[in-house]
């Protein structure tokens, strides 16, 4: 009988995760949605033509090389090899 019930408690413990999943889900498709329809226009009229693009397209840029490195590094420094 124990068994099953610790069974039970892991099932219960999963489906807590799926739910909680499904919500940090619905969340983020309701920031996407909000994105695409308030921000990205906001951006378009008003800050872009303030800054212009090259500005942006290097921040970009920026942003995938640093990530790049980082996770290059992240990879080649494991854990137990200190």
């Amino acid at each position: 009988m124990v068994c099953v019930l610790q069974g039970d408690r892991v099932m219960g413990e999963r489906f807590k995760m799926i739910v909680t999943f499904a919500l940090l889900g619905f969340v983020a498709g309701l920031v996407a949605n909000f994105t695409g329809k308030v921000v990205i226009p906001w951006l378009s009229s008003i800050v872009l033509p303030t800054i212009g693009i090259d500005w942006i397209l290097s921040g970009v840029a920026g942003a995938l090389i640093t990530v790049g490195l980082v996770t290059a590094w992240a990879y080649m420094s494991a854990p137990g090899e200190q």
